[in-house]
């Protein structure tokens, strides 16, 4: 079993920036595919970002060029910088691990464990 709990969301202003930690415990994680997912009220859970164990990464197009995943192996952590921050990135966002397949890392259903989830708000 993988615990992961994420932290590092608050408020900030538009065009601040924040940065999540995801810490994974359990066992390592060095080889699985981390992503972080935010879900904001009413709305459906969706991708933003994902790390695979060879260091491959992949954003949303509403984050390209604003996020930045990262992993440190030696610490089993997964961390998204977010600049720029925009009042649509209010959300809740949640880290997750599995292994996907090519092609499906933004497909939420292929991640088997999950975090509690930190709350961004991003307002003036």
């Amino acid at each position: 079993q993988v615990q992961l709990v994420e932290s590092g969301g608050g408020l900030v202003q538009p065009g601040g920036s924040l940065r999540l930690s995801c810490a994974a415990s359990g066992r390592t994680v060095s080889s699985a595919t981390m992503g972080w997912f935010r879900q904001a009220p009413g709305k459906e859970r969706e991708f933003v970002a994902a790390i695979r164990g060879s260091g491959g990464t992949y954003y949303a197009d509403s984050v390209k060029g604003r996020f930045t995943i990262s992993r440190d192996n030696a610490k089993n952590t997964v961390y998204l910088q977010m600049n720029s921050l925009e009042p649509e990135d209010t959300a809740d966002y949640y880290c997750a691990a599995g292994q996907p397949p090519s092609g499906f890392v933004r497909f939420k259903s292929h991640y088997n464990y999950w975090g509690q989830g930190t709350q961004v708000t991003v307002s003036s």
